[in-house]
């Protein structure tokens, strides 16, 4: 069974960065592509970063690129999203997700998704 278990967000300052973390379990990094998807109260959901390991593929939506990194630890189960020089838009509920592949469609799909950690940008 894939679990996937969030950890990280609260609430910051603009400009400031927070780190998320994910632990997953039930399938390896190298069998799954994994990553955050992030949604606004009233907006779609938004695919922010993917990772896959066998494909050897990393994505950022544009909104985040530059600002944003996607790390996984093999040996601790973990995806991390470092989230630097962070903005008010940037608020959202946060999801780890796994999916078959990724690219410029992560998140459109029907990813398996943990419960979401709670991101607030605010001053």
């Amino acid at each position: 069974e894939v679990q996937l278990v969030e950890s990280g967000g609260g609430l910051v300052q603009p400009g400031g960065s927070l780190r998320l973390s994910c632990v997953v379990s039930g399938f390896r990094f190298d069998d799954r592509a994994v990553g955050w998807i992030r949604q606004a109260p009233g907006t779609e959901r938004e695919g922010v970063s993917c990772r896959s390991d066998r494909a050897h593929v990393t994505y950022y939506a544009s909104s985040v690129r530059g600002r944003f990194s996607i790390s996984t630890h093999a040996a601790k189960n973990t995806v991390y999203l470092q989230m630097n020089d962070l903005k008010p838009e940037d608020t959202g509920v946060y999801y780890c997700a796994a999916d078959v592949t990724c690219g410029t469609g992560w998140g459109t799909g029907y990813p398996q998704l943990g419960q979401g950690t709670q991101v607030t940008v605010s001053s």
